[in-house]
């Protein structure tokens, strides 16, 4: 494959996994604003940060760096959602 096809693979890789992990702040602002995650699904979130860590195992079986990278700061991000939904729930 030419280089510039591959830097453009990566850049779309990057970019996909840039606006996806993104996606995660405002719940995070929120949450941390209002001290509150009654409106927040465990199930989605457990169900989620799982699916999250698979992707970032099968990122680094594959040695792909957008996919390792975007899922772990997921993972992070989503995480910490998770670990305040049960912090709250206790």
């Amino acid at each position: 494959m030419p280089n510039h096809l591959i830097a453009i693979r990566e850049t779309i890789g990057y970019l996909a996994g840039s606006l996806a992990t993104i996606a995660f702040v405002p719940q995070i602002l929120k949450t941390l604003k209002d001290g509150s995650t009654k409106d927040v699904s465990l199930g989605m979130y457990l169900l989620f940060c799982s699916g999250v860590a698979l992707w970032l195992v099968y990122g680094f079986l594959i040695s792909s760096w957008p996919v390792i990278v975007s899922n772990l700061v997921t993972l992070i991000l989503s995480g910490t959602v998770l670990a305040l939904k049960l912090k709250h729930s206790l």
